[in-house]
């Protein structure tokens, strides 16, 4: 038996690869091939975009797959989700769907669009958001360069995905609301979670995953501290847990092991040397399972 799984191609596929490396997947490809090879017999993987991940996922063409909940939401699947895999990494950040128009423009609230013309890739979302608002509206596709068509009589606004909102500022945009926010997902079919097989061997991925994403702001340190600077150590040394302390050989010194925070390693590798601490060593994780 295997598990098919879908791997998202397009801005999340880089992030995605080397997710699934941390995690302990080796997936090779070429260039043009939609069908990567995956160091994990039970496993057979295809890349999707990720706007059509959840309707493939849902028809059980796949077992699983990784898409945003924006497009969840966007195809009305009705899947399992299994993960939330967002963390501060570019692709897999929260991002926004937002309604925006030139910075000039009239419309300041969504009533203002009523008679108006907007574009996006966002249409279902979008349509259920002017109704929200009781607003008439015309929403057509966009098939891309999106920021372009607003401001030229093209369209009178738009719904643009952003992160920081820069793209839009740039283009002399102005964010009126916020449609949505969406997060990176992993899924899975209703009847491949029922399967006792897949569901299992779908949870280890989703462990393996969130393990790698748990480990990516974090370190280990390993240190020597002789036993009359050992409680000044321990003083300053934060940790998920409390840190391990074994004996050494030599008699009246400890190994000090703790896994922290990469942001603050900096500033605190010298107060460890202050306090007393030998052979400090600070090492990449590449999981943290809680």
């Amino acid at each position: 038996m295997r598990l098919k799984f879908g791997l998202p191609k397009g801005s999340l596929q880089e992030a995605t690869l080397q997710l699934f490396k941390k995690a302990g997947f080796h997936i090779t490809m070429s260039d043009r091939s939609y069908f990567p090879s995956i160091d994990d017999e039970e496993m057979e993987v295809i890349l999707l975009r990720a706007q059509e991940m959840s309707r493939y996922v849902e028809a059980g063409v796949l077992d699983a797959g990784i898409t945003g909940n924006d497009w969840i939401l966007e195809n009305g699947s009705d899947v399992v989700k299994v993960a939330d895999l967002s963390y501060s990494k570019q692709g897999f950040e929260p991002v926004r769907w937002v309604l925006a128009v030139p910075v000039d423009s009239k419309v300041m609230r969504p009533k203002d669009l009523d008679g108006k013309r907007l574009a996006t890739e966002l249409v279902a979302m979008t349509k259920s958001y002017l109704k929200s608002h009781k607003v008439n509206a015309t929403v057509e596709f966009s098939w891309g360069a999106t920021e372009a068509k607003v401001g030229t009589d093209l369209v009178d606004a738009i719904v643009e995905l952003t992160e920081t909102g820069a793209s839009l500022r740039a283009n002399k945009l102005r964010i009126v609301d916020t449609i949505c926010t969406s997060t990176t997902q992993l899924i899975a079919n209703k009847a491949a979670w029922r399967e006792p097989w897949k569901k299992k061997k779908i949870e280890s991925v989703a462990t393996l995953l969130k393990g790698a994403i748990a480990a990516e702001s974090k370190v280990g340190l390993k240190m020597n501290v002789s036993k009359k600077n050992l409680k000044s150590v321990l003083g300053i040394l934060p940790a998920i847990k409390k840190p391990t302390v074994a004996p050494l050989s030599t008699g009246g010194w400890f190994a000090i092991e703790t896994v922290l925070d990469q942001k603050g390693v900096r500033s605190l590798i010298p107060e460890l040397k202050k306090a007393g601490a030998e052979g400090i060593i600070e090492y990449g994780l590449n999981k943290i399972i809680y």
